[in-house]
């Protein structure tokens, strides 16, 4: 008894983040993980990572994972957690249709199926777990973007993976974009203005050109108006991305409806409280997941 008593308490302390698009589908589980409520002592100490790393041993992942599963609701009436297929990613615009657990980890950052009983996962730390679900033909699937997959327009490619596999309507399509990092802290070089220019027609609009990568500069920029002695020209300028407004616009342009996406606001460098970020951590770090599957 003081066992399953200590289990259901540790379940109770993952802390999971969910889209209210995707929570009114009755027949889809579905969230994002944070680094609360797990068992790993890298990290701050009970960190739920639930990735490979360095710093972690396989055993906690593993039991941060099945934590995870469970804590989604996505275990057989015996209390197993249901299989899950996750993917070597390789910041790329490969997709993967799932109709069985692959014996072989599989490459690619994009997964889709229309089986019940599987959770489709990826990975991230700062990179956007992007969840898709069509309501009226029950499929769902899971995407990992970058910039490198978002310059391969990995989620315009998922929707069009969605018509082709399951003869989805875009207009019908639910999008939850989780977790990563925002235009407030994702400072770029020039050269990726330049790689988006050449893919997109509106990437001008996905950058933004600001005096500095501090929060505080840029919240209230009358403050440092006059630090400039005379005579001095600008302070360089900083290239920040826009990650979430690129993988946005390319569901727009993909015909997916504004209405039907959902957007996580936490940016994951400014929330290593709750998030894991390989940026603002630079690189020693947990790893979190968007997981999406179908209940019987």
């Amino acid at each position: 008894m003081a066992t399953r008593t200590k289990s259901r308490k540790r379940i109770d302390d993952v802390s999971i983040l969910r889209s209210d698009t995707l929570a009114g589908i009755p027949w889809l589980l579905h969230g994002f993980s944070t680094r609360r409520g797990g068992v790993s002592e890298a990290y701050g100490g009970d960190a739920l990572n639930l990735g490979i790393t360095h710093e972690d041993t396989r055993q906690a992942v593993s039991q941060n994972r099945r934590l995870f599963f469970e804590r989604l609701g996505a275990v057989t009436p015996a209390g197993d957690p249901w299989p899950s297929v996750a993917m070597r990613q390789v910041h790329s615009s490969l997709i993967h249709r799932v109709d069985e657990v692959p014996a072989r980890p599989i490459q690619g950052d994009g997964m889709v199926t229309n089986r019940a009983g599987i959770v489709l996962s990826v990975r991230a730390a700062d990179c956007l777990p992007v969840l898709l679900a069509d309501p009226l033909r029950r499929a769902v699937g899971a995407f990992h973007a970058g910039w490198r997959g978002t310059l391969a327009r990995i989620v315009e490619k998922g929707v069009g993976e969605f018509r082709r596999q399951f003869g989805s309507d875009p207009a019908d399509l639910v999008v939850a974009i989780g977790p990563g990092i925002h235009r407030c802290c994702y400072e770029v070089s020039e050269d990726f203005r330049d790689q988006f220019r050449g893919q997109f027609s509106y990437a001008d609009a996905l950058f933004e050109e600001v005096f500095s990568s501090d929060p505080v500069r840029r919240k209230y920029p009358l403050l440092f108006m006059n630090q400039r002695a005379p005579g001095h020209g600008e302070p360089p300028r900083k290239l920040h991305l826009d990650l979430v407004e690129a993988n946005r616009r390319q569901l727009l342009e993909a015909g997916v409806r504004a209405e039907n996406i959902w957007i996580s606001e936490l940016c994951t460098s400014c929330r290593t409280d709750l998030l894991f970020s390989h940026r603002k951590e630079k690189g020693v770090t947990g790893r979190m997941m968007g997981a999406v599957g179908i209940a019987d």
